[in-house]
C-alpha cells in the first residue's frame, strides 16, 4: 500500500501523475518490496499516453481504462473482470470517509494529513 502527499482540489487526477507515482513506487521499493510486476487497476481519469509508457517502462502492468475523451488510436490491453475488483479499492475509501478528521480536511500541514491516513489504514486493516 502506498500513499501520495495531497495535491490542492483545482487539478485533476491525471495532474503531475507520473511524478506522484514515481514518489510512490520509490517507496514501495525503498520498504524492500519488488516493483516489477505489480498490478494498478485505474479508472479512465489516469487515461494519459505519459503514464501508459511511465507504467509500461517500470514493468507495471496497469489495468487502465479507456477514457472515451481521449482521441488515441492506440491498442492498449484491459481487463474488464479484474477492473471489476476495484471495488475493494472504492470499498477502502468508502472506510476512509468514515474518519471525519480525514473527510474533511482540518489538517493544514501535509505531514499531519498524511500521518492520520496511515493511522486510519491501521485501523482499518486491524478491523
Amino acid at each position: 500500500m502506498a500513499c501520495s502527499d495531497p495535491l490542492a482540489g483545482n487539478h485533476n487526477d491525471a495532474y503531475n501523475l507520473e511524478e506522484i507515482v514515481k514518489r510512490m513506487v520509490y517507496n514501495i521499493q525503498n520498504a524492500g518490496i519488488r516493483s516489477d510486476g505489480l498490478f494498478l487497476n485505474a479508472d479512465s481519469g489516469f487515461d494519459t499516453e505519459g503514464f501508459r509508457t511511465y507504467c509500461y517502462e517500470n514493468e507495471i502492468i496497469g489495468n487502465i481504462d479507456h477514457n472515451k475523451r481521449n482521441n488515441s488510436q492506440g491498442e492498449h490491453l484491459f481487463d474488464e473482470l479484474l477492473y471489476k475488483c476495484k471495488f475493494v479499492i472504492e470499498r477502502t475509501n468508502a472506510w476512509l470517509d468514515a474518519f471525519k478528521a480525514i473527510l474533511i480536511r482540518f489538517e493544514t500541514n501535509k505531514i499531519h494529513w498524511k500521518a492520520m491516513h496511515y493511522m486510519a489504514f491501521i485501523v482499518i486493516l486491524m478491523r
